[in-house]
């Protein structure tokens, strides 16, 4: 054998291995970012401090659930200081009006690429039409916030699960949102506290799922008769947990992660009783987690 058919040889044994070893599960996540809610009570208490805690527990994103009286300049100032980025960042459903130019103003600033809505008002979702009515809020504010180059998101919480009128909520809010204009922040565990499975999913809109919440549930909640439909939080708050300690398969989530075109991968946990013991457990799983 001549040498360039040897070295031939050698490239295509490599690639193969390759191949074989990414068939097997070698795949992880490359950037494990945070939902800063997960440490609110520490932000408050000390804003620099914290986000510098969390990037030394090897955290490399985070996502924003309200800048603590910073400045945009000053918060984009701190990321750098601390080697993180910040992709994205909750906005109530009340700043996607009048004030949403002001939003993708501060966006810009501190540097995101996507502005996720965590939740819809009760009084909204109470109307006849509130979730086509949520639909239409949401592709008004997404078609403005595309041309200042920022992709808007909606976060899944239990209650979208629950039929209104013979539908899924979230099955409406797929279906009358614009999928170039609108996409979703999947909370995994809370899809999975709703009994529905993420790949279902996945397969029904891919591509449509670029943030995922990832947190763990010890054991998923039973609806009893007094339940109007989904389980209260407060029955469910003391069963949350640190990724990967609990009932979530994450490595059959995560193995459709390109089907589901996931981006962005964010920890929290609602209620942690120890928030950096919460995220550094959490972040420790990940980290050595291959699918």
């Amino acid at each position: 054998m001549d040498r360039r058919g040897f070295l031939g040889t050698i490239t295509a044994a490599t690639l193969l291995s390759r191949k074989l070893a990414w068939a097997a599960g070698d795949r992880k996540i490359e950037k494990i970012g945070l939902q800063l809610y997960t440490v609110r009570s520490e932000m408050e208490k000390d804003f620099e401090g914290t986000l510098a805690k969390v990037a030394e527990i090897g955290y490399r994103e985070v996502e924003f659930a309200g800048l603590f009286g910073h400045s945009p300049q000053d918060v984009r100032k701190i990321l750098d200081r601390n080697k993180l980025e910040a992709p994205s960042a909750h906005v109530d459903y009340e700043e996607l009006g009048g004030k949403w130019p002001v939003v993708l103003d501060m966006a810009k600033v501190v540097g995101l690429t996507y502005i996720v809505c965590p939740w819809i008002p009760e009084e909204i979702r109470k109307q006849p039409d509130g979730w086509k009515k949520a639909a239409e809020t949401f592709n008004h504010a997404a078609e403005a916030s595309q041309k200042a180059g920022i992709q808007f998101a909606y976060h899944n919480h239990h209650f979208e699960f629950v039929p209104a009128n013979g539908k899924l909520p979230y099955d409406i809010l797929l279906a009358e949102t614009d999928r170039n204009l609108v996409k979703m922040e999947m909370d995994l565990c809370w899809i999975t506290v709703a009994g529905q499975d993420p790949l279902t999913y996945f397969s029904r809109y891919p591509g449509r799922f670029p943030l995922v919440h990832m947190k763990d549930i010890k054991k998923i909640p039973q609806r009893t008769a007094s339940d109007k439909g989904w389980v209260p939080f407060e029955r469910i708050m003391p069963d949350m947990t640190d990724v990967g300690s609990g009932v979530i398969d994450w490595k059959r989530i995560f193995a459709q992660s390109d089907k589901a075109g996931i981006k962005h991968y964010f920890v929290e946990h609602d209620e942690p009783k120890s928030p950096f013991d919460s995220i550094r457990n959490s972040y420790t799983y990940l980290h050595n987690l291959r699918f």
